[in-house]
């Protein structure tokens, strides 16, 4: 899956646990309708991929869904494999919906739906 939108936090590098598991997140915007705020996690030898980027960059990131279960409450997070920098128009034509008159004038039926 992928992710595409405008970073807006940065975060620095965590080490959790006695084994220093090092986790850093970025936040990105998404270009929608209703834009969305994602933080992604990047873990142990992907957190230094982000050095290369700033806020304000447009990017595509790479990601994987993990949930997992911890007496009795579950919990989801989006980690991240990859990110790209993207240009504005990638950004905007992948996130549009078609134009719901625009697929309807090429359909040269009346309208009726039998």
């Amino acid at each position: 899956m992928e992710l595409v939108g405008k970073i807006i936090v940065i975060g620095q590098t965590e080490s959790k646990g006695s084994k220093e598991f090092k986790i850093r997140q970025v936040v990105i915007q998404t270009d929608e309708q209703y834009p969305q705020t994602i933080p992604v996690q990047f873990t142990q030898d992907k957190c230094f991929v982000l050095d290369k980027y700033s806020i304000g960059d447009l990017v595509k990131i790479g990601i994987n869904l993990r949930g997992a279960e911890w007496q009795g409450r579950y919990f989801a997070n989006i980690q991240g494999w990859k990110i790209d920098k993207t240009d504005s128009l990638s950004l905007t034509a992948q996130n549009q919906m078609p134009d719901r008159e625009a697929v309807n004038s090429n359909d040269d039926s009346d309208g009726l739906p039998f």
